[in-house]
């Protein structure tokens, strides 16, 4: 008999891979599903992630369960979004046999994490997620604006992504993803992972990334506003704001007026701003009437 009152069993290589081989699984690229078959990995980005009893968290893409099991072992609460349809069907049945104390504490949500409308139970305060790779920094900024009870994170992305996301103006890899995820949060880089903890292993490195909610910079300016400036900064990115900024300004003269408010040299280029720079800018455009 198993005693219900012992933490979560992790997984381990050969679980992953007989939970596998029992749905029938082939991990697939396209939904960038690689599995984490060690536990001490698991352990570690709980660890890193500073979760406690208090806290209900969001995963998203929890497979097979590995990290879930992690979760469950501290959290409070854990709320999974999974998109297959077999692994969310599967998923209860791997919590109750290996953390049947803590089935309770656990939920799972059929859904596409980057269309989400709202997460079932208590507000959330923490995501914790091994982020599929080809749509990472898209639903992480969704579930930051579409949860703001939120108050940290700790995600996996390819190591290339974690370095842009935790980039500060003047970077070589500092763009939308770095100016877009600072509106929400302070974001810095936690830590590397290696390639054999995955099943199958990846051909690309892995990164840790934290974040601790903060306020967006105070504006007139909405959120739709500054994030407009933002891409049209980007789009060109050797380019100065005075020439990349026109299109969405209408005149030379309205992007001149801009920057003026924002007191922000028209030759400056995107990549040396911080979050704040582009809020006033988009203060400045609304102020001098550009086209909305």
């Amino acid at each position: 008999m198993s005693d219900t009152s012992a933490g979560p069993r992790l997984l381990g290589p050969a679980e992953v891979r007989s939970l596998a081989a029992a749905l029938d699984l082939r991990p697939t690229k396209q939904r960038g599903q690689n599995f984490v078959i060690d536990a001490n990995t698991v352990r570690r980005i709980v660890r890193e992630s500073g979760v406690s009893a208090d806290d209900v968290v969001v995963e998203v893409g929890p497979g097979l369960g590995s990290l879930t099991l992690a979760l469950l072992e501290v959290a409070g609460r854990v709320v999974a979004i999974e998109l297959d349809e077999r692994l969310a069907a599967a998923l209860p049945a791997t919590i109750a046999e290996h953390a049947p104390a803590q089935a309770d504490r656990f939920e799972v949500v059929l859904g596409d994490a980057m269309r989400v409308t709202e997460v079932p139970g208590p507000p959330p305060t923490a995501l914790v997620a091994n982020l599929p790779y080809n749509v990472s920094v898209p639903v992480l900024l969704h579930l930051l604006q579409l949860l703001p009870s939120l108050e940290r994170g700790l995600v996996m992305v390819q190591a290339e992504v974690a370095d842009r996301l935790a980039a500060t103006p003047g970077s070589k890899v500092y763009g939308v993803p770095s100016v877009k995820a600072a509106w929400y949060a302070d974001v810095r880089r936690a830590g590397s992972i290696g390639r054999n903890v995955f099943w199958p292993a990846p051909n690309v490195d892995s990164g840790l990334v934290a974040w601790d909610r903060r306020e967006p910079p105070a504006t007139t300016a909405t959120r739709e506003q500054v994030f407009a400036v933002v891409d049209a900064a980007f789009a060109q990115r050797r380019k100065a704001l005075r020439g990349v900024l026109r299109g969405l300004a209408g005149s030379a003269e309205t992007v001149d007026a801009a920057l003026t408010h924002a007191g922000v040299d028209p030759l400056a280029r995107g990549e040396s701003l911080r979050v704040e720079d582009f809020a006033r800018i988009a203060e400045g455009l609304a102020a001098a009437g550009a086209p909305a």
